[in-house]
């Protein structure tokens, strides 16, 4: 099984089997409701072989799945072997990426937190060239260009058709953190400012005056789809990388977003705040 359809195998699965227990149904009884056997219910939720958009699309009706959920899953299943952009990268990516990679494509809106650095999306390619040197794994050159280019290439999400909303929640350090250079940072933050002009982006700052805060926890990103079961936390720590979506953890982190969109600065203060930071530089 290829790369690809490993990551999308991975969100469906997963997303069949929290539908079936949201309802409180077996294995036996989800596969008697569409006429197949146990152990191919088993298989559909853990990733494993082949599915069939049918079969999903009438287990999320017996689920009582909503249209939007029914509609993204069945969407997932006829995609499974479709192969994205970054799959000419997949030898040279880890599978946590791959997986970030394909939960992106698929969403609608995109909440984030960074206490250290700029988010990925809004990165300049100079700023992002900077943060791969500063690392302690030494890379090869070619590696690094190559995970620069890919940073670059996910950015074209912002621009497609089906619109992303980006809400990036800065806290005041990332702005003020040097990263590569001063001319490095000046590009970066006047990136920012036009950044916050887009209608689809909104970017605030959480200022240092605010004290501690909700998340105090670390950077997090809430990938959010057609319908809120569908979101995804995922969480970039230094030994790998998390992906939670149970609805526990789903409040949690879209608690702590609301606490944080509320401590932060509006979008004008922000930008206002990252001129003088820019002033200063």
């Amino acid at each position: 099984m290829s790369v690809r359809t490993t990551t999308r195998r991975r969100q469906l699965g997963s997303m069949m089997r929290k539908l079936r227990a949201r309802r409180g149904m077996t294995l036996e009884e989800a596969g008697r409701l569409v006429a197949v056997s146990k152990a191919t219910i088993s298989r559909y939720e853990t990733q494993e072989g082949p599915v069939k958009w049918p079969v999903v699309d009438a287990l999320c009706r017996e689920y009582g799945a909503s249209d939007a959920e029914r509609n993204a899953l069945v969407s997932l299943a006829k995609d499974a072997r479709k192969q994205g952009w970054w799959n000419t990268f997949s030898d040279s990516i880890p599978e946590t990426m791959n997986l970030l990679l394909t939960l992106e494509d698929e969403a609608l809106r995109e909440d984030h937190f960074n206490c250290l650095y700029v988010p990925g999306l809004l990165q300049t390619r100079h700023y992002t060239e900077a943060v791969q040197h500063a690392s302690e794994m030494r890379l090869p050159a070619e590696e690094t260009r190559r995970l620069v280019d890919i940073r670059m290439k996910r950015q074209e999400i912002l621009a497609r058709d089906k619109t992303l909303h980006l809400w990036a929640i800065l806290d005041e350090s990332v702005i003020r953190r040097v990263v590569g250079s001063r001319e490095v940072m000046k590009e970066q933050l006047s990136h920012l400012l036009r950044a916050n002009e887009s209608r689809d982006i909104t970017l605030q700052v959480l200022p240092f005056s605010k004290g501690a805060h909700s998340a105090a926890m670390g950077s997090f990103v809430i990938l959010g789809g057609a319908e809120p079961s569908l979101d995804v936390v995922y969480v970039d720590i230094h030994l790998g990388s998390l992906f939670m979506e149970k609805d526990d953890e789903l409040d949690r982190y879209r608690l702590a977003f609301d606490y944080l969109r509320a401590q932060a600065l509006d979008m004008a203060a922000s930008s206002a705040m990252i001129e003088r930071v820019l002033e200063e530089m």
